[in-house]
This record gives C-alpha cells, sequence and structure tokens, in this order.
C-alpha cells in the first residue's frame, strides 16, 4: 500500500501583470478543464496509455534537472514533476520527467508549480512528456514517498535482467529512510553510478548456498527486490565530475563496496543512465548530496603469523606485449593480446602490481593471467621488485611456454627465504585425463626449502576454466544451479589435481603441499567441494562469507587456499586481502575512456587487480 504523499500549495490566481491573490492549503482543487492527471499519463503498465499523444498536466517541481542553470551537478535536460491533484489509483505513478532539452525556454525551480502542455513519449522505458508550453502558475512543496527495501514484486528489463518492481514509483520525489550499502562500483568512472542493496552486500549465491536450479531462480529475485541503482544526475559518460568517489564522512575517504548511507532521497526514474548507453535499471538521481559512512576501510598491509608467507594473485591480465588491437600473442603469435593497450599503461600497470606484490610480504607467489611467453612476463615484474627491494632479492621459476594458452600460472620467489628444490612440474590431460587442458590452464607445482632449516613445502598454481564462455561442445552446459558455464570440466579438473598431490609429483619427499589459485568457483560449488572431499582442508573455511570477487554486483571467493593434512598444521594464518574487489575500477591502471590520469597512485596497492590476493602465513616444521 502506498504511503500518502503529503503536499502543501500556495496557489497564486492568474493575471496580467504576475497577479496575487490569498493562499491556501490542501486540499488543492481539480486539475482545469481539460488537463489529465500524470496518475493518468503514467497509466499501470510500463508503457504510458497515452504514448505519442498531447497532453496537458500540472504538478510541483520536486527535481531540477535542468541544463543550462545555475546548478551544473544535476544535468538530465529537464525537470521532474509530481501532481497535485493525484488520483486515488496506487498502480499508478503520480510523478514524471519533463524533457526540455538542453537549450529550455524557462527555468523553472524546486517548489514551482507548473503547467505543463506537451507529447508524451518513452524513451528506454521512462515516461517523458516533452513540452510545447511550460508555465509558472505558483509554488508549494511537497515531502518524499518513503519506500522500504526489499519491495514485493519483481520485473525484467528489455536485456533480460531482474529488477525491483518500481513503477507505480517512476518520476516521483521519494526516500529510501533505512541504510543501503554499496554493492557495486563498475560503473561508477564511465556512468558516475553505484549499485545499492538493502541488508548488506550481496553475495553470488553458491558462496553460501549449494548449487540447486530453483534455489538459484528464487535467489535472484530476493537481491532484485533489494537492489537499486544511485545515479549521478549526469547525462554524460565519463564525467569529469566524480559525485561519489570521495563522498564520505570521514577524512581521506575513497568509497568502497561495504559501505552504506542512511536516508537517500531524491527523484525515482528508470533510464539506461548516462544518455542511454548504461543499464536499464531503476535510478535514484538525488536532490542531495549523499555522505557515505565507511564501513569497510582500506586494509594495511597483511596481518598474518607465520615466518613464511606465500600469496596467491590474479594480476589481471600482466602482459608484456601491448595490446594493439593485433593477433601477436599467445605461444603461436596469432592470438588476441590483453592488458596494457599502451606504453603508459603497462608502465602503470607494471607500478601498481609492483606496489602490491611487494606490499604482500609473500616470500612466494603464485601468479594467474601471466601473459605466455618465455620470459618476459615474469623478467619484467622480479626486475621491477629487485628495483624496489634495492637488490637482487627476488627470482623466479622459468617455465618458459606453457601449453597453448594466451595465459599461464606462474611463480616468484624471495631468493633470501627459499630456494627451488627439483624441477617444476604440470598437471595436464598427460598425466589425467579428466585434466582438460584445452580449457583449464595447466596447474604449475613446484617444490621449495626454507633457507633457514631446509624443511620443505611443494606450491601449485591454478587457474581454472572461467564461467564466462560455453563448454557445451564439450557436454558440460550450463545447468542454471548458479555454477555457471564449464561447471563438470572445473570439478573434474579439481577432482585429478588433488589425486595428483597426494603422488608427491615434484619429487620433494614431504607431504607438504599448498594448492592455491583462481579456481573460478565459488565457496560452495563443486569444483571445490571436490577438493575438500579429496582430504584438502580448506585454509578459508572459518572465514563468514570470504570473497575474492565482484560480479554482476554480488561477492564471492573465486580465489581459494587448500593444504594436505600433514601441512594443515603448520599454517598459521590465512586471510584475503581485500585491496581490490571493494575498489572502483577507475582506480586501476587503465586509461580508456578519457580517465583522469590523476586518479591513479601507482604508491598504494588498491585496484592493482581485480581479484583480491591470499596471504597464507607458515610455521614449517618438517
Amino acid at each position: 500500500m502506498r504511503i500518502p504523499t503529503l503536499i502543501s500549495v500556495i496557489a497564486f490566481a492568474a493575471a496580467c501583470g504576475g497577479g496575487g491573490g490569498a493562499s491556501e492549503t490542501t486540499p488543492v482543487t481539480p486539475p482545469p478543464s481539460g488537463n489529465v492527471t500524470i496518475g493518468a499519463v503514467q497509466g499501470i503498465g510500463s508503457v504510458s496509455p497515452r504514448d505519442g499523444q498531447s497532453v496537458t498536466v500540472e504538478g510541483i517541481v520536486t527535481g531540477d534537472f535542468q541544463d543550462g542553470d545555475a546548478d551544473e551537478t544535476r544535468n538530465l535536460r529537464g525537470f521532474f514533476i509530481q501532481d497535485t491533484s493525484p488520483d486515488s489509483d496506487t498502480r499508478t505513478s503520480d510523478g514524471v520527467f519533463v524533457f526540455d532539452g538542453s537549450n529550455p525556454t524557462i527555468d523553472v525551480n524546486v517548489g514551482d508549480i507548473v503547467e505543463v502542455e506537451g507529447t508524451v513519449a518513452e524513451f528506454f522505458g521512462e515516461t517523458q512528456i516533452s513540452p510545447t508550453a511550460i508555465r509558472i502558475i505558483g509554488s508549494g512543496s511537497i515531502e518524499p514517498l518513503a519506500i522500504t527495501l526489499p519491495v514485493e514484486d519483481v520485473v525484467s528489463n528489455s536485456d533480460g535482467e531482474l529488477l525491483a518492481d518500481l513503477e507505480r514509483y517512476e518520476g516521483m520525489l521519494v526516500s529510501f529512510p533505512g541504510t543501503l550499502t554499496i554493492t557495486d562500483l563498475y560503473t561508477l568512472g564511465r556512468f558516475g553510478s553505484i549499485g545499492m542493496s538493502a541488508g548488506g552486500r550481496l553475495f553470488q549465491f553458491t558462496n553460501g548456498n549449494p548449487p540447486d536450479v530453483n534455489g538459484y531462480s528464487t535467489y535472484k529475485e530476493a537481491i532484485a527486490r533489494r537492489s537499486i541503482v544511485l545515479d549521478d544526475g549526469l547525462r554524460e559518460q565519463n564525467p569529469t565530475n566524480l559525485r561519489y568517489l570521495r563522498a564520505g564522512t570521514s577524512p581521506g575517504y575513497s568509497v568502497r563496496v561495504g559501505d552504506t548511507v542512511t536516508g537517500l532521497s531524491g527523484n525515482l526514474r528508470y533510464s539506461r543512465g548516462s544518455g542511454g548507453s548504461g543499464d536499464e535499471a531503476w535510478r535514484l538521481v538525488p536532490t542531495d548530496d549523499p555522505a557515505f559512512t565507511s564501513m569497510n576501510p582500506r586494509p594495511g598491509a597483511p596481518a598474518v603469523d607465520g615466518a613464511l608467507r606465500v600469496g596467491a594473485f590474479n594480476v589481471l591480465n600482466f602482459f608484456s606485449t601491448l595490446d594493439s588491437g593485433q593477433n601477436n600473442c599467445g605461444p603461436r603469435g596469432n592470438a588476441g593480446c590483453r592488458g596494457a593497450d599502451t606504453a603508459e599503461e603497462l608502465s602503470r600497470q607494471l607500478a601498481k602490481t609492483t606496489t602490491a606484490l611487494y606490499e604482500s610480504g609473500a616470500d612466494i607467489m603464485g601468479l594467474t593471467e601471466l601473459e605466455n611467453n618465455a620470459t618476459a612476463s615474469l623478467e619484467a615484474l622480479v626486475d621491477a621488485l629487485n628495483a624496489r627491494a634495492g637488490t637482487l632479492e627476488f627470482s623466479y621459476i622459468d617455465t618458459g611456454v606453457i601449453h597453448e594458452d594466451v595465459i599461464k600460472a606462474g611463480l616468484i620467489y624471495r631468493a633470501s627465504a627459499v630456494s627451488p628444490v627439483g624441477p617444476y612440474v604440470l598437471l595436464d590431460r598427460s598425466v589425467d585425463s579428466r585434466f582438460n587442458d584445452d580449457r583449464n590452464r595447466p596447474a604449475l607445482a613446484q617444490a621449495f626449502a626454507l633457507s633457514s632449516s631446509g624443511a620443505r613445502v611443494s606450491v601449485v598454481v591454478n587457474h581454472l576454466k572461467s564461467k564466462g564462455s560455453s563448454c557445451e561442445a564439450d557436454g558440460d552446459p550450463n545447468l542454471d544451479d548458479g555454477q555457471g558455464n564449464c561447471n563438470l570440466t572445473r570439478t573434474n579438473a579439481a577432482a585429478a589435481l588433488t589425486d595428483w598431490v597426494a603422488t608427491d609429483p615434484t619429487g620433494s619427499g614431504d607431504d607438504d603441499y599448498l594448492i592455491i589459485g583462481d579456481m573460478n568457483a565459488y565457496f560452495a560449488e563443486d569444483p571445490i567441494e571436490a577438493l575438500r572431499n579429496g582430504g584438502l582442508t580448506d585454509l578459508l573455511a572459518n572465514q563468514p562469507n570470504p570473497y575474492s570477487y565482484l560480479f554482476d554486483g554480488q561477492s564471492g571467493a573465486l580465489d581459494h587456499a587448500f593444504a594436505t593434512a600433514s601441512l594443515a598444521t603448520q599454517v598459521k594464518g590465512a586471510i584475503e586481502w581485500h585491496i581490490n574487489t571493494d575498489e572502483p575500477s577507475l582506480l586501476d591502471y587503465n586509461l580508456e575512456f578519457a580517465r583522469d590520469p590523476e586518479l591513479f597512485d601507482p604508491g598504494t596497492p588498491y585496484r592493482a587487480s581485480d581479484h583480491d590476493p591470499i596471504i597464507i602465513g607458515l610455521d614449517l616444521t618438517n
């Protein structure tokens, strides 16, 4: 049931020379003869029943987003009005957006009562009126309508994505009196928008629930009902005024996923945002500047016990070859490149990645998403780390090119702390037919000896098949149970990995094996269960809602760490170092979309990648 809208109006008699007259308070009089209510324009569906028709409506300006006025922080080429005589139908909205273009003939302000003549149109699903005449006929005020999330129903946009059903509030001045949590910052740089949710941050379904078709469907509806987009109220892409990046209540604030805001208010619109280039969504365009509370502050250096520290780090397609648009990468030189597009971007990426790797304090670093070349990608990182250390402290395992994928796994180590024992080994289909190396990158294993004691540990770096592309040709379809594409491919690889490490493949003579990397499977999915069921100890199992990656506004753990039974007793701690996932992508090395280069800080580790590293502390006793 809609909460009644509160309206007070001061109506001025229209007369030559501006006129004047007595004022009155609600109830307001019905609209003049020939006018229609805004509710009649909006109708009960997603498309106006008066689409394409000429109408005359009257309403109070509740949101001033005109171009060409003194306020340059809210430019949507129009303004929102709300009916002074709302109908009694709770299914219809009493607000609408008036689109008056880049050079409006009249400047309106919040509180003006206006009469608008114009044509009704639908623009990317939003009902609008394109005016032929606007007259200011009085002034008044209106209180925002309080909306509590989650709402009861969901709808699908034209892209098939589920959204909260907020059609009955389109164009109205509304408030969300509860606390909303930031769930997504991916589009902050390009479109100025932030994903928000009631009830805390959103997690992937299979991060905390067993895969299930019905459960997954129900879950998607549940998170849609509690979600909304906070828009910046600007139509342009790549705004120079990043309205929310520093909009916090604490000094030195930088916005992060997990931070909160209470009492948002503004106009509700259905739009793709930024001139129709974003995603179709219900967007709140605020009439006041929000201030976020830092509930998820940036972490400092990782705090984990143990004399030996091992890290697992997806380095976001670190390629020493520039992506010039040519197919000149990969072992055969015929595949598309990834990563930096220019020398400047590569310099930025190298600097930021080096900072993160160095500040992790890791003595052994298992890396994924390295360019699969002979040595250049690893050499670039090691040279930069040694320059940072001021000594030849770091080295790498020289694997050369590994199979046919454009990316590979790699290992960097601190030579003063450990030394390699024996040659590296790979797990591929030649070792176990269950490991499909056409899809999964081969697992890389290397034994190390602790310099101080000679105690040994073997580190296995993994990067299993992603969820993004289909494996239907292999009889491994997406079952719509929350696990995405290629789940069987990953599960078989995990089972092969479990059996492989039990054979001491590095020949170290020691049962201590640490299995790390990007498994591309969330915490409760089949591949992770296969590792647990194979007798390996999940080193993140004691953490509530672990996460290392964010996709579609939902957090989850794609990066994992497991130990064999003998090693598990020597593990002193394991943490996800949340330096990347919670940060807006606009802080990374890229310079695309006219990004302000001054936003980049090579001296901090934040947003060095799109995955969070895992840091494990060990006290090796044997």
